[in-house]
């Protein structure tokens, strides 16, 4: 298993490499004169040429990547330009109402996701499967921020049940406060994936049941929910952990759209601002960030697949 798990980390390298060439290239071969745009619109020829030397634009391409892959490594991306503050320090600041958006979205989608699917596949072709997916089929129909516009004007206007906006950090504001602020963009953001989760298990559940080896255990004498539970459901599981890893790009993009809804202080907001000042130095970063947190997420996604099912470790 260990030697597993260094293979496919090994095998991340390259793509990391890859990822951050593109970084590089995006800021270099951008159309106009880099230096020119980070100067400013009113800089002379003297603070544009100054500006050229503090970013290293003078010297070789090859030398100016081997810089930039040195200073990635420390951490260092620069100073942002519209928030004249270190890049690293901009992105620190911002990834904990991302992450724990992402990551309370995750819970509550495949807290619900999973039982639904495997429910509705014990159930196949009766009323209660035909209700389940009715309601996992709202949830791939319904857009995440109507969805989100509907519960702040439900729950937060009218009922006036939960804030409707703002941040609060589970460690410095505790549990509580934390929990009231994020369950209804959480909910919002993991209504879609819950509802592709639900079916995609439900389908995996139905072709894992029709097995000779299902039909094996029922022949011994097993009770159904232990051949459900402990002989199908975890090969069911392995598709549905591979739309998880991939998912995961939907959800840093939706957390994007979710953010600007509920007003939280994250990433997505800080990614759009970047993109609207042209702050290079920050697309940078966040853009090596995003590649760093997929290559974890899939390399959680391959371990998952050696544990549900040996064959793959070898």
């Amino acid at each position: 298993m260990t030697a597993y798990i260094i293979r496919r980390i090994i095998a991340a390298v390259p793509v990391l490499f890859f990822v951050a060439l593109i970084a590089f290239l995006m800021f270099r071969l951008t159309p106009g004169d880099p230096a020119a745009v980070l100067a400013g619109e009113n800089a002379n020829l003297e603070t544009i040429e100054q500006m050229r030397v503090n970013l290293g634009l003078h010297r070789p391409i090859h030398i100016q990547f081997a810089l930039f892959i040195g200073r990635m490594f420390k951490g260092d991306f620069g100073e942002s330009i519209f928030l004249n503050k270190p890049v690293f320090e901009a992105v620190i600041d911002r990834i904990e109402p991302t992450l724990s958006l992402a990551i309370a979205s995750e819970i509550i989608a495949l807290s619900f996701a999973i039982p639904i699917g495997v429910l509705a596949a014990w159930k196949a072709n009766t009323l209660v499967d035909q209700g389940l997916m009715f309601f996992a089929l709202l949830g791939i129909s319904i857009p995440a921020f109507w969805l989100g516009l509907m519960l702040i004007f439900g729950i937060g206007v009218e009922l006036k049940w939960l804030p409707v906006s703002d941040f609060r950090s589970l460690i410095s504001d505790g549990p509580v406060d934390f929990f009231r602020h994020m369950i209804m963009p959480a909910f919002a953001l993991g209504f879609l994936r819950m509802a592709l989760v639900a079916r995609l298990t439900r389908s995996s559940m139905l072709e894992v049941l029709r097995e000779d080896y299902i039909r094996t255990a029922y022949a011994k004498g097993l009770a159904a929910k232990v051949v459900l539970m402990r002989h199908a459901m975890r090969n069911a599981l392995i598709p549905t952990v591979t739309i998880w890893g991939l998912g995961m790009a939907g959800v840093l993009s939706g957390a994007v759209v979710i953010e600007t809804v509920f007003t939280i202080p994250g990433l997505g907001r800080l990614i759009a601002a970047a993109l609207i000042n042209q702050d290079y130095p920050l697309i940078q970063a966040v853009l090596m960030l995003v590649a760093g947190l997929f290559i974890i997420f899939n390399l959680v996604v391959d371990i998952l697949y050696a544990y549900m099912d040996p064959r793959i470790r070898y």
